[in-house]
């Protein structure tokens, strides 16, 4: 056998393993896949959808709250009592009675969608074929799903405070536990809240990744994001399952109150951390699973 003979296969195994290396270096890094499904929300309607409901709904409460005679009825919360006294008072109430169903939409709309859509379109199979790992996508799209739930959040928190203070005034505003605040510190404060409800908010967004990668379907895994957290809610009012409502996702809705309150109270917002990550953990990690083993070669 000559020399070149015998250097034939080295050289192939030589090439082979350049050609492996390169292809490694050419894969998407999972920041480069997110870039991409961001591209894609911004693209679709859906998403326009939520963030125009994340607009409309706080300008509709400022215009009725303006039409309206203000007298405080028993039961009120303290913030609609003095509403009228500070513009910051009304992104409090929007955070109060959205938090328990409208939010958790917007966020569903596109959560449920992130991957089903995929399914719908066929295009998971493009996806899958340009050199990216099943983990880079799925926590691509979870990740997208929680900045979109996020921004809906931020959305309705902007609108509301610049509709407030428009019609109200910027000044000092009333906490949970009657003391006042300066308008500067209650800005930070009703911006702060926003963001810890972005922890069962966030939980909400990963049950709907999870939905959307179990049914393939967006329409059945936003109407399940939702029926769950409602379901959720209405558990605690069944007699005998009182003990379940410190450990339900829908009652952590409501831990960013202890930020209003004098002093802070931070006992709720970190029980509602391991809570909520008793919800998104399993989520995600069988989101994972199941999209692992999607057989998408038909897509």
């Amino acid at each position: 056998m000559s020399s070149t003979e015998a250097a034939r296969p080295a050289m192939s195994a030589s090439a082979g393993s350049a050609a492996a290396t390169g292809a490694r270096e050419r894969r998407p890094t999972t920041l480069t896949v997110l870039r991409w499904e961001l591209r894609k929300l911004a693209s679709q309607k859906r998403t326009y959808l939520g963030l125009g409901i994340a607009v409309v709904f706080p300008l509709i409460f400022v215009l009725a709250q303006n039409l309206r005679a203000h007298h405080p009825h028993e039961g009120d919360s303290i913030f609609a009592g003095h509403i009228t006294q500070s513009g910051l008072a009304t992104p409090v109430l929007i955070l109060l009675w959205a938090s328990v169903f409208l939010l958790p939409l917007i966020a569903s709309l596109v959560a449920g969608d992130v991957v089903a859509n995929e399914d719908g379109n066929g295009t998971l199979k493009t996806i899958l074929t340009r050199s990216v790992d099943r983990g880079q996508v799925i926590a691509a799209k979870a990740i997208t799903a929680v900045i979109y739930a996020a921004a809906g959040a931020f959305t309705t928190a902007i609108v509301a405070t610049a509709g407030g203070v428009a019609s109200w005034g910027f000044h000092r505003v009333i906490t949970f536990s009657g003391s006042t605040i300066s308008a500067p510190k209650g800005l930070l404060l009703v911006f702060a809240a926003y963001a810890f409800y972005l922890i069962p908010l966030a939980t909400v967004a990963c049950i709907g990744v999870l939905l959307s990668t179990v049914t393939k379907n967006s329409a059945a895994a936003v109407v399940g994001t939702l029926a769950f957290t409602l379901l959720l809610a209405l558990v605690v009012l069944i007699p005998g399952l009182e003990f379940l409502k410190p450990y339900l996702l829908t009652t952590q809705y409501q831990a960013w109150q202890g930020l209003l309150a004098t002093p802070t109270d931070w006992g709720p917002i970190l029980h509602s951390l391991w809570v909520c990550a008793l919800y998104a953990a399993p989520a995600l990690a069988t989101a994972y699973l199941v999209f692992l083993r999607r057989d998408v070669t038909g897509g």
